[in-house]
């Protein structure tokens, strides 16, 4: 029985990525992405290159989003001007940009709390692939659909400046 169950499970995976036309990682070649921007209040992020909005996205934060992030555990997203400075292609959030976050300031505001700012924010896509997460729900990362961090992923390089506005 468990052989039968590993089998239906491998074949379903299988079919399940031939429909999802395989790769999630795509190519871009359009204009640079020069900047990000995030309205937390509007819960949309647009990817500009220069003035150019070139693509926008709905989103959805920390679960705790009204406010900047101060402490590790929060729920708050953070507010500023940061760097992507990483990827993760096997994020368990489908894929993943790396914020930047703490920075020297965040690090001296949780300091003089006596907490720890956290880490680890992200932009990522959704835990369950089958299942769209509704309302805010991360820890402080800013959340969009699989199919939609596919193409941030392809278009957003390393180093791309972003403000994360209230």
């Amino acid at each position: 029985m468990r052989r039968r169950e590993l089998i239906l499970t491998s074949t379903a995976a299988m079919v399940l990525a031939g429909c999802a036309g395989g790769s999630k990682f795509r190519r871009y070649d359009g204009p640079e992405v020069t900047f990000v921007v995030v309205n937390k209040g509007q819960r949309r992020m647009h990817l500009l290159h220069n003035d150019t909005v070139l693509k926008s996205y709905d989103i959805q934060l920390g679960f705790a989003p009204i406010g900047d992030k101060e402490i590790e555990g929060d729920g708050k997203t953070p507010e500023g001007v940061y760097r992507i400075d990483r990827r993760n292609p096997n994020s368990r959030f489908h894929l993943s940009l790396g914020i930047n976050y703490p920075n020297v300031n965040d690090v001296a505001a949780a300091k003089a709390l006596g907490q720890s700012p956290g880490g680890d924010i992200f932009i990522h896509g959704q835990k369950n692939p089958f299942k769209l997460s509704s309302g805010d729900w991360t820890w402080g990362c800013i959340a969009v659909t699989n199919e939609e961090i596919e193409e941030i992923y392809a278009m957003v390089a390393n180093d791309t400046l972003i403000a994360i506005n209230p």
